[in-house]
């Protein structure tokens, strides 16, 4: 069973997670950011991983702490549902459009965690979430996971629909990578025999 279940707490956010890799694509995510529940929302839908995400945090002072706390904790709980990484395909990429907005987002599961992050927005927020926080997510998920994530923006104008192309993008490389081949189900996806 692919499942995690992840507690992190500091003396900024609480954050409860718990993952299943194999799940349908179910999700409770409260996260006091509007703009994070949806993508998170739809990061479960479109990569049929099953999410249950709370958390807690300092929105008096902004986002910035929940953000990056919800992109560690998530990162945490991929690494660990994914448990010794046999069979799976390691590699994952997805392009998706969403109306003018155009990402592209590739990830490797290699053991090193690594963003390249080519995307701008235009105005300092999302509905509750900065703009600069999309950023963060995807850093602190990135190396939380372990994992090399290349997210490009080809092209765009409303910002609502630029980061949500990037995280459909993003949900489908993960759902891309993780996928277990049954025929190599016992072997390393590394030359190096160990990621």
């Amino acid at each position: 069973m692919r499942k995690a279940a992840i507690q992190r707490e500091t003396t900024e956010t609480r954050v409860s997670l718990e993952i299943d890799l194999d799940g349908t694509g179910k999700s409770h995510i409260e996260t006091g950011i509007g703009f994070l529940d949806h993508m998170l929302t739809l990061v479960s839908f479109h990569s049929g991983f099953d999410l249950e995400i709370a958390c807690s945090g300092d929105v008096y002072v902004d986002d910035h702490h929940s953000v990056e706390d919800v992109g560690i904790a998530l990162g945490q709980g991929f690494a660990q549902a994914l448990g010794d990484k046999r069979g799976i395909q390691r590699f994952g990429n997805a392009w998706v459009p969403m109306d003018e907005s155009l990402a592209f987002v590739t990830a490797d599961v290699s053991g090193r965690g690594y963003l390249v992050f080519r995307a701008e927005f235009s105005c300092p927020k999302i509905g509750e979430m900065t703009s600069q926080n999309v950023k963060e997510f995807f850093k602190a998920f990135a190396n939380s996971a372990g994992i090399t994530l290349h997210i490009n923006l080809a092209y765009g104008e409303n910002d609502h629909h630029k980061a949500e192309a990037i995280f459909k993008a993003f949900s489908l490389a993960l759902k891309h990578a993780s996928k277990v081949e049954p025929c190599q189900a016992s072997s390393l996806p590394s030359s190096k025999g160990v990621i």
